[in-house]
């Protein structure tokens, strides 16, 4: 079957309707044995050092995978530099579908934006909703995941992250995803427990550095709710797929989005809030109204290039944990 790219999560179940295979770019990209060497790729092709690192891993990504020649870019409720994106991928001879999530949620918009989809791929509404049965089957393996991390102790908080941030395209194949997700569940009862007096949520886009999860918990902390990670497995029991993502809150604004953080963070008995932003990117500005909202102590983390935890960052997380302590 064909790839299909993805600069993000989108309306994954008209792909599938459509017999094609979903990519998300994303993933390939920070689980490459290399990334930096994907950033520093796109830089030596032009795109400049003061530009957001997963943009220049998306294109170099896509450049790698010779069986990935059309993507479905999201043009609004993402990115801006993805117009850029778009447009150099496009000289390279890669096809691009165009896709906007409208800002103020428009139910009749949203529509219109998935029927081109759907159009453009060659599907039908009948079958979207055949593969909106097939993933929400999986989708509930991944919800109670997510319970047993915070109703539980041991689901790590990579482990949630994880399997959660995989929802957005299930890797390709949702039935060996679900499979690959059972067994882990079925050895959840002879793990250890994780010993951790520090409850934190982590709200924010998904880290473009790996070790956070496990610094956190080799100190004693661990993360009991991943924003963004959470709203792609899409958990909200809503039969109308458009209301579907029309709820999931990613794509639009701040304070839509900090409804239902304020609604995990009081379910979830957090501690401390982690607030992650992308290095050059937009949504570093809505730190201000983060923590403006939010009754809780809040630090502040900011990525640039796809490594390890620095110095200075590591010592940022250990002051605060030793305030919540």
């Amino acid at each position: 079957m064909q790839k299909i790219g993805m600069t993000t999560t989108i309306p994954v179940e008209v792909i599938y309707a459509a017999g094609l295979i979903p990519v998300d770019l994303n993933n390939i990209f920070v689980t490459h044995p290399n990334p930096q060497s994907l950033v520093e790729e796109a830089e030596i092709a032009g795109y400049p050092r003061n530009l957001c690192a997963w943009i220049k891993g998306l294109y170099a990504t896509t450049l790698q995978n010779d069986d990935i020649r059309t993507i479905v870019a999201v043009t609004q409720g993402d990115c801006s530099n993805t117009h850029a994106l778009m447009e150099t991928l496009e000289m390279a001879g890669v096809k691009v579908l165009p896709f906007a999530f409208p800002f103020d949620r428009d139910y009749d918009l949203l529509k219109l934006q998935m029927e081109k989809l759907v159009t453009a791929v060659g599907t039908t509404w009948e079958e979207v909703t055949l593969a909106k049965a097939r993933l929400e089957e999986v989708r509930q393996r991944v919800k109670e995941m997510d319970r047993l991390t915070w109703q539980g102790d041991r689901v790590s908080g990579w482990d949630n992250h994880l399997f959660q941030v995989c929802c957005s395209d299930f890797e390709g194949d949702p039935e060996a995803f679900a499979s690959r997700l059972d067994a882990y569940l079925a050895e959840l009862p002879q793990r250890d427990p994780i010993k951790a007096d520090i409850r934190l949520a982590y709200i924010g886009v998904p880290p473009i550095m790996d070790d956070l999860y496990d610094y956190l918990e080799e100190r004693g902390a661990r993360i009991v709710f991943n924003e963004v990670q959470r709203q792609f497995t899409m958990p909200f029991d809503i039969d109308d797929i458009v209301e579907q993502y029309r709820t999931y809150s990613y794509p639009y604004g701040i304070f839509y989005r900090l409804e239902d953080i304020t609604r995990e963070l009081e379910r979830r008995q957090v501690d401390g809030v982690i607030h992650y932003a992308q290095s050059f990117c937009y949504r570093q500005i809505e730190d201000l109204i983060i923590r403006q909202k939010l009754k809780y102590p809040i630090l502040t983390l900011e990525g640039d290039k796809p490594n390890k935890l620095d110095a200075r960052t590591r010592m940022r997380l250990d002051a605060f944990l030793d305030i919540l302590r």
